[in-house]
């Protein structure tokens, strides 16, 4: 054993064709920090652009995903090579949220609750196996949710950030499709980021030759403005701790944040599987110990202010990509993003995106975010002309997206993505239940999370 734990693979320099450094090895020290910065420059477009999302402090995000994914690594034993940055999947909650008058200290004080829940069902599955996870949320379940939370925020980028400056919208939106379609290999993987960087360019260049803009403003007013205010910018020191807050709990906007548990649970399977299948190391035994982490380390970001965090796919496709699975890379780059976090003016710099820009990267993003829910359907063949499938999906998706609200008293209502995730999950389940009592045919619920009720028609 060398280094800090992790054997030298090889020489620590040259790999064969097809050969495959794992989690417990690591390469020369040089080669391995640069694996750690390329990770960061693959994370940092997303882990930036959520916390903006959702008001929060982006390099305070910034530095709570190198934390949390030091957590994680340390919970997982360094068995699972995994980073995590901020999560999408709260956007839409935060928007929600603050439309009900709540503030940040809200926002994070959801989130923490979130956190705790998520480490809650990690202890759960750690005990009872992996295979609770596909008996409480089958696809038909996970894929609605997902599809709800992602469409649900087609208001905010219509009317939100898109009426800020809709030329530079659609731009933006055009080149980063055509980034995503077109790039290959490290450049799609940051399509987004480069999306954002042509936007943020574009913006620049236009307010120099065309002036200011007479368009609604981020308060939502009418009036003359720079597309890019970079004022804060020359006021942000360069070097500093950003500001945190400490949480504040309110139980109308716990409400509105716990259905997103359901996408993060389902996310956290589906980053363990991948893991496990590019490492050829079974992972399933380690599930609720990873789900459990990252429920930890989102407790610990959002008791400081910071945004609640997942496992990203970006790190994973760059795994996939390079074939080097090793955690002392992951941890060379929570370490970069420790040190980027402490730069107020890189965090000014960030927050200052246009919103015309923001506009055209979540009408992809969103968009995006939603259809994933779709794949989960295809993937798993979840067979939509079974009644017991169709109802409680199209009803919840409905009412998710729609914004349907469930009045209980004068000071709590459902409505939304919770109202919607509650008729799906409570939907489905009750429904099986009535279905399996009434003596439909129907067929066991499979590990692999796939249903299937109609045995006799094959």
């Amino acid at each position: 054993m060398s280094g800090f734990g992790w054997k030298l693979h090889g020489d620590g320099r040259h790999l064969k064709p097809g050969e495959v450094v794992k989690p417990d090895e690591r390469l020369t020290w040089p080669r391995t920090i640069g694996l750690g910065a390329q990770h960061v420059v693959s994370m940092i477009g997303a882990c930036f652009v959520a916390p903006v999302l959702m008001g929060l402090n982006p390099s305070l995000g910034l530095m709570a995903s190198g934390v949390a994914t030091l957590l994680f690594l340390v919970m997982t034993r360094g068995r699972v090579p995994s980073y995590l940055g901020s999560s999408l999947s709260f956007v839409g909650v935060a928007a929600v949220i603050r439309s009900q008058g709540g503030g940040s200290a809200e926002l994070t004080g959801a989130l923490f609750v979130v956190g705790l829940a998520l480490a809650a069902v990690g202890v759960v599955v750690r005990f009872l196996g992996a295979r609770v996870v596909h008996a409480v949320l089958p696809p038909v379940v996970t894929g609605a949710v997902v599809m709800l939370i992602g469409f649900n925020l087609a208001p905010v980028a219509a009317g939100t950030y898109w009426p800020q400056d809709q030329w530079t919208a659609l731009a933006t939106m055009l080149f980063t499709g055509l980034a995503l379609v077109v790039l290959r290999g490290f450049l799609s993987r940051i399509a987004i980021f480069l999306g954002l960087v042509f936007g943020y360019v574009l913006s620049w260049i236009l307010d120099l030759t065309l002036g200011k803009i007479h368009s609604a403003d981020g308060s939502g007013k009418v009036v003359d403005h720079w597309r890019l205010d970079l004022s804060s910018v020359k006021e942000a020191a360069w070097f500093g701790l950003p500001d945190m807050h400490l949480p504040a709990f309110s139980g109308s906007a716990v409400v509105v944040a716990l259905p997103v548990l359901i996408a993060l649970v389902a996310e956290n399977t589906g980053h363990i599987k991948a893991v496990g299948e590019m490492t050829g190391d079974p992972l399933d035994d380690e599930l609720g110990v990873a789900i459990a982490a990252d429920g930890a380390a989102t407790m610990l970001s959002t008791v400081a202010g910071g945004p609640a965090t997942t496992t990203y796919a970006e790190n994973i496709g760059v795994m996939a990509a390079t074939r080097v699975y090793s955690t002392a890379a992951y941890t060379c780059a929570a370490f970069f993003a420790l040190l980027f976090g402490l730069c107020p003016k890189f965090g000014a710099f960030v927050t200052a995106i246009p919103g015309g820009v923001l506009g055209g990267i979540t009408v992809i993003l969103y968009g995006m975010i939603g259809l994933l829910g779709a794949q989960i359907w295809i993937r798993n063949k979840v067979d939509f002309s079974q009644p017991l499938n169709l109802i409680p999906a199209a009803a919840g998706v409905i009412v998710g997206i729609g914004g349907v609200s469930l009045k209980f008293a004068d000071n709590f209502e459902l409505s939304g993505i919770a109202l919607g995730t509650l008729l799906v999950l409570v939907g489905y389940h009750a429904l099986r239940w009535l279905s399996k009592a009434a003596g439909t045919p129907q067929g066991a619920l499979l590990d692999a999370g796939t249903t299937r009720y109609d045995d006799s028609a094959e």
